[in-house]
């Protein structure tokens, strides 16, 4: 047979890692882990063994969750959650697969020196590392929602991780295992539950004809100083040194802002949402763009904006970048107004009053648990006419664009220019925490017995009960015996950073 017709020889198989391999992998973890008992570190013996203790059961990361949680920034509160909801991800899968999967017996504790020993050994297989997978988890998992907090974080987790080789917990092998499963936690739990940054931007459409003030120049900002936000607004200061703060609270609101408007090319607000809403009204009549900086309780437009620190609105503000969103409005015969968040009858306006009546005794948080468990033992359901039928209802509630849900957890919204009002309507009749708590669980466009959801452009309801308090983005008036909830697509321009950082 010619040579060029002899069929190719076939090239030897790589070899496949085997037991050679597996040995020389564990002989090199043994000589680190003896290498690292060796070694001393300063402070070391007396630091290492005492951080590694406060690991146990999550301990140390949670203080440090709570720590994050208590500074009040959303996106610290975001990172606290996530680096939790991490570290509990990797330690269910390190105790139901890692551990029983390889039964690795702990090192050897001849090496380490008697004052780097854990009081208490551990009695669990070594293989991994579950303390370095809680520590590389929550790192992880409060990098994945800022950058910065998971950089002063990092330097603690590695000690930790360190410790366990340093006191002779565990073998470097199971330490480096135990990190790569706690981040791998971390990142498929950021598959199931999305970052702000992986999002969809909700400020839509963009639009080009509003300022771009270099400094600050030209933007006049007014501070509700009874929403508790000077801090905000200094820092506001510094970043835009060429916008005019103007402090104000109270009745002195509606005055400062519409004097603002007259000498701006664009109007800032830094409070609550019932201070926004007021200068979103001075902003629609004035045909100026709105610069929101949150500095109430609760800011859900700001938020939703993608505001949440005096960074995010001074770099939208010098670059121009600027969105269009609706604005939800209501007309009764006791009265009209404006709303950028939500709108609703029945119990939760009542709710409100109740809660401002306690929140000066005891507390705004501890306010909201008293205010709801009186008006839910207390109150009766509303009686109005709904598309032609009076009926009685625990709560008519008409979001500004669609909600992804209505409570329990921080409401959001995708989009804030869909045209539409979110309606949710919760029937009357027995049990209304039942009721309540159903449509809070339910998202758009859901029915049940106790609740119903629709998207609609104009609301209408007759012959509403007298005295029928409404509530509007946290502020509480009388409504007539009629009422219209509509709709002003893209009525409003809002300045918001179209990156996040």
């Amino acid at each position: 047979m010619c040579a060029h017709l002899r069929p190719p020889r076939p090239r030897p198989a790589a070899p496949l890692p085997g037991p050679g391999l597996h040995r020389r992998l564990i002989a090199l973890d043994l000589r680190v882990f003896e290498y690292a008992a060796r070694r001393h570190w300063p402070g070391g013996d007396r630091v290492l063994p005492r951080l590694s203790h406060s690991a146990n059961h999550g301990v140390l990361w949670f203080s440090v969750a709570g720590a994050l949680a208590a500074g009040g920034s959303p996106r610290a509160r975001r990172a606290a959650v996530r680096g939790v909801a991490s570290l509990a991800l990797a330690s269910a899968t390190i105790n139901t697969l890692g551990k029983r999967s390889v039964r690795r017996p702990r090192p050897a504790l001849d090496p380490v020196p008697l004052i780097r020993r854990l009081r208490r050994q551990p009695i669990t297989t070594s293989f991994p590392s579950g303390h370095s997978a809680s520590a590389a988890a929550f790192t992880t998992g409060v990098a994945l929602e800022s950058h910065a907090l998971g950089a002063l974080v990092a330097p603690l987790a590695f000690s930790v991780a360190a410790s366990r080789v340093y006191t002779g917990a565990h073998f470097p092998g199971d330490v480096l295992a135990g990190a790569a499963l706690g981040a791998g936690a971390a990142f498929a739990l950021r598959g199931l539950v999305p970052t702000r940054d992986q999002l969809p931007s909700p400020g839509r459409p963009l639009v080009d004809d509003v300022p771009a003030l270099p400094g600050g120049a030209g933007l006049v900002m007014v501070v509700n100083t009874g929403a508790g936000s000077p801090d905000r607004a200094r820092a506001l200061r510094g970043l835009l040194p060429h916008a005019e703060i103007v402090e104000t609270s109270g009745s002195g609101l509606p005055a400062a802002l519409e004097s603002a408007a007259t000498r701006a090319r664009a109007l800032g607000v830094c409070g609550g949402d019932g201070t926004v809403n007021t200068a979103a009204g001075v902003a629609l009549r004035h045909g100026l763009p709105l610069a929101v900086l949150p500095g109430g309780t609760l800011n859900h437009f700001a938020y939703d904006l993608g505001i949440e620190d005096p960074g995010d609105l001074s770099r939208a503000v010098e670059a121009g970048d600027a969105v269009a969103v609706d604005v939800g409005r209501f007309t009764s015969s006791a009265g009209s107004g404006i709303f950028l968040n939500t709108f609703s009858l029945g119990v939760y306006p009542k709710l409100v009053k109740e809660r401002e009546r306690w929140s000066g005794r005891i507390g705004g948080r501890l306010a909201e648990v008293v205010a709801s468990a009186y008006v839910l033992r207390h109150d009766h359901p509303l009686k109005a006419e709904l598309d032609g039928r009076r009926r009685p209802l625990w709560l008519v509630f008409a979001g500004n664009c669609t909600y992804r849900r209505m409570g329990l957890t921080a409401a959001r919204r995708a989009d804030l220019a869909d045209g539409l009002l979110d309606v949710r309507v919760v029937h009357g009749g027995r049990l209304p925490g039942v009721r309540l708590l159903a449509a809070a669980l339910a998202g758009p466009l859901s029915r049940s017995p106790f609740h119903a959801s629709v998207r609609r452009k104009l609301l209408r309801l007759d012959r509403i009960a007298p005295g029928t308090p409404l509530a509007f983005d946290g502020e509480v008036r009388p409504c007539g015996p009629e009422l219209t909830v509509s709709k002003q697509h893209e009525a409003l321009r809002v300045y918001r950073p179209l990156t996040l950082p």
